[in-house]
């Protein structure tokens, strides 16, 4: 089973396949998802910092373009994890004062 490491907040066994965003809140790491997993709103965006994803989404391409976000980010709700990887979110339910948003589906 791959792991996800999370500086400050550990590491976690999770299943191969699932969507980095469902992981990271499954193991108590409370990650924005505003939008629900659409990606459309970028509250769930993460710094990979080491371990690798699939090419940038077009998803993603566009909604960072659309909002002027850095292209060294990826959108949690449109990864989906099959090796070990660190990430660092960016905006959680205890940084912001949101509340997380709608559960994405798997």
């Amino acid at each position: 089973m791959p792991k996800i490491t999370v500086p400050e907040r550990g590491t976690f066994e999770v299943e191969n396949g699932k969507k980095l965003v469902l992981a990271l809140e499954d193991s108590g790491v409370h990650i924005l998802h505003r939008c629900g997993g659409n990606g459309r709103c970028t509250t769930c965006r993460v710094e990979v910092l080491s371990g690798e994803f699939c090419d940038l989404t077009n998803v993603e391409r566009d909604a960072f373009s659309e909002k002027g976000i850095e292209d060294h980010l990826r959108l949690s709700c449109q990864l989906r994890v099959n090796g070990d990887v660190t990430v660092r979110p960016i905006m959680m339910v205890e940084n912001s004062g949101m509340d997380a948003g709608p559960k994405p589906a798997e």
